[in-house]
């Protein structure tokens, strides 16, 4: 299933413009390493400790006038002293990724939410194939940091535009060794890797771990759709400019009214037209987590025990559609009510 160097990429807003049970962090230290990428770290504004976390987890920056970002961990979960990420600055971004970049200074203080992992490591793979886009090597750097104090088997596929444009490349190769490759596309991603041909084949006991952009996701899933149910792992960095996918599976089925009943109690709601499942929760005080509201984060996945579902999300696999769904974008086919294990 799919959850940050942030590139004005994958965002989360929350409605409530408010981070509960939120921890303080002052910025340590800032270094450029690219000429639009720049790393930060942070630590306990109060000299204390900081929640531990897990490879693949990210954190939610209120950086302020309601506005909330997230950005992925690329640093080893064996660190418990700070947080470290990476945030890309987009030239013509107007929100988090600028922020920072502009704004943010050596001894800076934010608010941030304690570490979320949607995005974690399997422990019942024997092989970790990492492919990274671009920035998407963030979360991915904290898996090989992982991955590598455990000694596990992994491989690392990074793509980027050119080699100026690779971030934390001494990092990386310390990590992986000779078990990865660089590919430089020049801007044209028919000219990077050679995805159905590198995935034609699963190495046994092997997990495919893949962010990056859209178009990366859905390729790369393609590529290894005849891999077993559970195997494909993905996270999605979506920009704000980033124009919608056209290879998507858009639903063929127009909004109708349906209902949900909450099995816990019994409860039937209705769900209109012009509204989301998500937002009918929340109107009647059930708390799910959020974020994107568009279907790509997998904050918002709820178990059902009943019903056919029309899925239009981009975060869960053909196995998980089977007892999941993305409250934010999944609706009832026709004629079926859908039970939620709420």
């Amino acid at each position: 299933m799919v959850s940050l160097i942030y590139i004005e990429v994958k965002f989360i807003e929350v409605l409530t413009g408010l981070i509960v049970n939120s921890i303080q962090l002052k910025t340590t230290s800032i270094e450029n390493v690219t000429s639009d990428i720049k790393k930060f770290e942070f630590v306990d504004a109060k000299g204390g400790s900081l929640p531990d976390f897990t490879a693949g987890s990210h954190i939610d920056f209120d950086l302020g006038n309601g506005l909330i970002r997230s950005y992925s961990l690329a640093g080893s979960p064996n660190e418990t002293s700070k947080y470290t990420t990476a945030i890309l600055r987009e030239a013509d971004g107007d929100g988090g990724s600028m922020f920072m970049h502009d704004n943010v200074s050596v001894g800076d203080e934010l608010s941030a939410k304690p570490p979320v992992n949607n995005f974690q490591l399997s422990p019942e793979a024997t092989r970790h194939i990492l492919l990274a886009g671009g920035i998407g090597i963030t979360p991915l750097l904290s898996m090989g940091h992982k991955l590598a104090s455990d000694s596990s088997h992994r491989y690392l596929h990074y793509c980027t535009k050119s080699a100026g444009d690779t971030a934390f490349v001494d990092e990386v190769k310390a990590l992986f060794g000779e078990n990865m490759m660089f590919y430089h596309d020049g801007g044209n991603p028919g000219e990077g890797i050679d995805l159905v041909n590198t995935f034609l084949e699963r190495p046994d006991g092997a997990h495919i771990y893949i962010c990056g952009p859209s178009g990366l996701i859905t390729a790369a899933r393609e590529a290894t759709s005849h891999w077993p149910t559970g195997t494909v792992h993905f996270e999605l960095f979506k920009s704000t400019k980033e124009e919608p996918d056209e290879n998507k599976d858009q639903s063929e089925n127009e909004n109708e009214e349906f209902q949900i009943e909450l099995a816990k109690t019994g409860k039937v709601l209705t769900v209109p037209a012009e509204k989301s499942m998500l937002e009918v929760l929340w109107e009647n005080d059930i708390d799910v987590m959020h974020a994107c509201e568009e279907g790509w984060c997998g904050n918002c996945v709820v178990d059902y025990l009943g019903g056919e579902v029309d899925h239009r999300d981009e975060c869960l696999d053909d196995g998980e559609r089977e007892t999941k769904l993305q409250a934010c974008v999944s609706r009832a086919l026709p004629g079926q009510k859908i039970i939620l294990d709420l």
